[in-house]
């Protein structure tokens, strides 16, 4: 089956530009008028695919709301896999016209739903964390350093990395979202759904909060909801010190990624790293400004 036959097979079809998946996605439409997902993926990121299908299944059965897993197949090119349809807004659209307490409420529903995820296990032949993680650091500050670009208050974010390594040792592991952030969020009919679990993985469930940047930097009220709605508390110090570490190493991996996007890329991932240092008060306190007490 070519790609054609496949959206032939749907009555009409919408290719779906939004996001940084190197997938295609579509909203296709069936006779009947239903509305679906179509996610069609190349062979060379095919490997993997199943086994996420199936964990989407478990995901779903938790009661998570999100896109359902309903199909997966092979095309003359890759694989494809159809998904229910969100009819609803983007969440980074929807949050500058909501009250601070509509947020913080969405933002404590949405550490709820995170806490849910992380219930699923990681396999038992998972790699260690900390050797896992410290290898990705290394790799990290290599391609930072090879990239030839820096940006100003660098070295303190380094320095932070390699004096926090230790806070790796005995992180337990669990399945994650891998991108969670409001970017990847919607809101249907006054509820907020997950989408694009095109990154998950399994890992420190405390890592999953690496892009709550994003989610900061457009509502700080969110992003305090979506903690203390995980945790049903203020997060303890040993949370904050160890995000501050996951994002501190996503700061650094972000500028040697941002050059195949171009200067707007990087110009974009400049001012994110001084927001950064902003929030940390030069790396000198884990709790970040954003955070509201």
């Amino acid at each position: 089956m070519t790609e054609l036959e496949l959206l032939g097979s749907f009555a009409s079809h919408k290719q779906i530009t939004k996001g940084w998946s190197d997938d295609k996605k579509y909203c296709v439409i069936k006779d009947d008028g239903t509305k679906y997902l179509l996610r069609i993926i190349p062979a060379a990121r095919y490997n993997g695919r199943e086994p996420l299908f199936a964990m989407l299944s478990q995901v779903a059965a938790l009661g998570i709301p999100m896109c359902l897993p309903l199909d997966f197949g092979t095309w003359k090119g890759g694989v494809f896999s159809l998904q229910s349809w969100i009819e609803g807004a983007d969440l980074e659209d929807a949050l500058p016209k909501l009250s601070t307490a509509e947020s913080y409420e969405l933002g404590l529903e949405s550490g709820e739903i995170a806490r849910k995820i992380h219930s699923l296990p990681a396999p038992k032949t998972q790699e260690e964390w900390a050797s896992r993680f410290n290898s990705k650091i290394d790799r990290t500050i290599t391609a930072y350093e090879k990239s030839g670009l820096h940006f100003e208050g660098d070295r303190r974010i380094i320095d932070y990395i390699q004096q926090n390594r230790h806070l790796l040792n005995n992180r337990p592991q669990s399945f994650q979202h891998g991108d969670y952030h409001i970017g990847n969020m919607m809101l249907e009919k006054g509820r907020l759904v997950i989408i694009d679990f095109d990154r998950c993985d399994f890992g420190d469930p405390w890592e999953e909060f690496n892009r709550i940047v994003w989610s900061a930097q457009a509502c700080p009220h969110f992003a305090t909801g979506q903690l203390n709605g995980y945790f049903g508390a203020k997060p303890p110090l040993e949370f904050f010190q160890l995000l501050a570490l996951y994002i501190s190493n996503n700061t650094l991996a972000s500028f040697p990624w941002s050059i195949q996007f171009g200067q707007s890329e990087i110009d974009t991932m400049t001012k994110q790293s001084q927001d950064i240092l902003s929030w940390y008060d030069n790396m000198k306190n884990p709790i970040p400004t954003w955070y509201i007490s």
